[in-house]
């Protein structure tokens, strides 16, 4: 008789061939009631799976917490959804329907153009087929003639898929099996009725084309999203408002942060006198903290030739990423994709010894990648951006407190800019380069200097670089969504290729340990994502005028150039406005730009000395002396506090 193990560590006998239906009886009629699915031994599977094994097994009920009861949830709506559309445009070809972040869609051919006017219609059917609550079922068919069943369908697409998968085809029917039954070739799993599905919304459709191929034809790629509950509904509609307020494409222009331009070419950041003073701030952080720990600074050319990126591997893995190369005397010379290899070069420049290492160089360098049109996004995703590398050089004795200080250092830079995070350490993939001994004392590296600092993480099986098995961080912002953060990548293959070693004590050669990382990623990445994050209103510190001065009138004019005087040699970045505008609307225009004090004076402040304070929100302050404004405003700036008043 197999034997489960449940969550909190219990285990038990069960019947041979009892289902994870079963299980959850066996646990208690409430848990049987709300069950949607289940996971044995890691994989996500149907109520009516049966149990052959020991094995451990989790019971999954519909949450907002829970990754995989949210994916059955969409995988079985876009089911439901495919079944929609197909009844109301009975011509539709499926395609297939994968769950996604927040969501679900369903690809389809439709010679008819869906529009948003369409989707009342499909969410009123989707509807009628959630309370009838009709149950998925699962068969499955022997390969041949599964195939010849959907040969006879004629439908390319699902027959494509089929030749791709492996082994036996499985079908899921919504209700019972028919003629004149809805299904869909399907591996599944998916929860034991329609009438599972809590909350859904069809959110828009675009254009797709299939695999990703330009010259096929184009699909019509129709967008839900479901929850558990109306609630959690309603509060992804309104997280999905403000992030579209928060839309650093829409903050960037309205603020003068950046602004792209067609006649330069897509993906290329033109940063404004704003944006480039909140990118020098963020540098000059950057290069002071990394100073503090023995960084050297360096920089290398932005152009290079195919040799160095043929030794590298970066021409045979990533030559569609690069751009077209330039013939200078005879040689091909490329955009530079990554400064990887020009940090090799500069180690490489002299002999190293053991007594030199750890040598640590970072760079915010340049670099270029070929980004396809369609994925182009603003600052989030471009075709030039400066990456913030750093390799440390170091003997494995050193690996650990290299590591050590690296964490400490990522989690200064997220502190300090808001984040919370996340932390997954990704093991060797399937494909590789190096010994299983390397990659198995690296990740066991990478995994102990996560628990020495006791930070919490996540193991992404197979989820390393060919090379490299890896720390992801992943930013949480303040609208709760992730982000892909820093890494931390123990190289197994640059030395090797690059024949990088140090002199050891043994007067002998050793091969160098090199840890590649980023803590900030891309300077125009990461601060898109802090307009997004700040909503525009940038801290104190960061903000690109932090303050705005304004007159009552022509009376005060004068006081108000004295102020702005010492304002500006305690440094701080100031506005002048004497103009002869009223008060309210200067304050108003102050706050649009999301500055964050403004000085109001008047003939009263001249005379006691005073300034009159509000905040971005609109809240007064009240009269402060000039010098004690002074001193608050420092304060704030020298603690990089997060908010103009913490």
């Amino acid at each position: 008789m197999p034997r489960i193990t449940l969550p909190d560590g219990s285990s038990r006998e069960i019947q041979t061939g009892a289902t994870v239906a079963d299980v959850a009886d066996m646990i208690g009629p409430r848990l049987a009631r709300s069950a949607i699915g289940g996971k044995i031994d890691g994989e996500v599977v149907d109520l009516g799976s049966p149990l052959t094994r020991d094995c451990q097994i989790k019971i999954l009920t519909p949450s907002v917490d829970d990754a995989d009861s949210l994916h059955l949830l969409r995988h079985s709506c876009a089911h439901i959804m495919a079944e929609a559309i197909c009844s109301l445009f009975p011509e539709t070809k499926l395609v297939y329907g994968p769950p996604v972040e927040n969501g679900f869609y369903y690809d389809v051919d439709l010679d008819r153009p869906l529009t948003p006017e369409d989707f009342a219609a499909i969410e009123a059917r989707m509807a009628e087929i959630i309370k009838a609550d009709r149950p998925f079922v699962r068969y499955e068919m022997d390969r041949d003639e599964g195939m010849r069943k959907l040969q006879a369908e004629g439908n390319r697409y699902k027959i494509d898929n089929a030749e791709r998968a492996e082994g036996k085809l499985s079908f899921y029917v919504t209700g019972e099996r028919s003629d004149s039954a809805f299904e869909d070739l399907c591996r599944g799993p998916h929860v034991p009725s329609t009438g599972r599905i809590g909350a859904f919304k069809v959110m828009q459709v675009s254009g797709a084309y299939y695999r990703g191929d330009q010259k096929e034809k184009q699909l019509q790629r129709i967008y839900g999203t479901a929850w558990p509950t109306k609630k959690d509904l309603e509060a992804h509609l309104f997280r999905l408002e403000e992030a579209r307020k928060r839309d650093h494409r829409v903050l960037g222009k309205q603020l003068g942060i950046f602004s792209i331009h067609e006649e330069i070419g897509p993906g290329l950041i033109h940063w404004h006198p704003r944006g480039g003073m909140i990118r020098h701030l963020v540098e000059n952080f950057w290069k002071d903290e990394h100073l503090k720990r023995g960084y050297d600074i360096v920089f290398t050319p932005h152009i290079a030739s195919e040799r160095i990126y043929r030794r590298s591997g970066h021409l045979e893995k990533y030559g569609d990423m690069m751009y077209s190369p330039m013939d200078i005397d005879g040689l091909n010379y490329y955009l530079k994709p990554m400064n990887c290899p020009g940090h090799y070069m500069i180690y490489l420049s002299d002999i190293r010894s053991y007594r030199d290492l750890p040598i640590r160089m970072c760079e915010l360098g340049t670099v270029y990648r070929y980004e396809p049109s369609g994925t182009l996004h603003g600052m989030l995703r471009v075709r030039g951006f400066t990456q913030d590398d750093a390799h440390t050089f170091c003997t494995p004795e050193q690996l650990g407190q290299e590591l050590d200080m690296l964490l400490e250092l990522m989690d200064l830079m997220m502190r300090t800019f808001g984040y919370q995070y996340k932390a997954y350490l990704a093991t060797r993939p399937e494909k590789y380069l190096g010994t299983l001994q390397e990659w198995e004392r690296a990740t066991n590296e990478l995994q102990m200097a996560m628990e020495r600092r006791g930070l919490a993480f996540e193991v992404d099986e197979g989820g390393g670089v060919f090379y490299a098995p890896k720390i992801d961080i992943k930013l949480i912002d303040s609208m709760g969504r992730e982000w892909q953060g820093p890494t931390i990548q123990v190289d197994l293959q640059a030395a090797k290729r690059f024949e990088i070693t140090y002199v050891g004590a043994d007067n002998a050669p050793h091969e160098t340990i090199i840890i590649h990382r980023t803590v900030l990623g891309s300077m125009e990445r990461f601060i898109g994502g802090l307009i997004e994050h700040y909503g525009g209103a940038f801290p104190m510190w960061l903000a690109p005028v932090q303050i705005l001065l304004a007159s009552v009138s022509e009376k005060s004019a004068d006081y108000a150039r004295e102020v702005l005087a010492r304002l500006k040699a305690a440094g701080l970045r100031t506005r002048l406005d004497v103009s002869h505008e009223k008060i309210g609307p200067k304050k108003h225009a102050a706050r649009q730009e999301k500055i964050p004090y403004i000085l109001v004076v008047g003939e009263k402040e001249a005379a006691e000395g005073t300034v009159n304070v509000n905040d971005r929100s609109g809240k007064s302050l009240g009269n402060q002396a000039v010098d004690a404004f002074i001193a608050h405003c420092r304060k704030l700036v020298a603690e990089r506090a997060l908010e103009p008043g913490a």
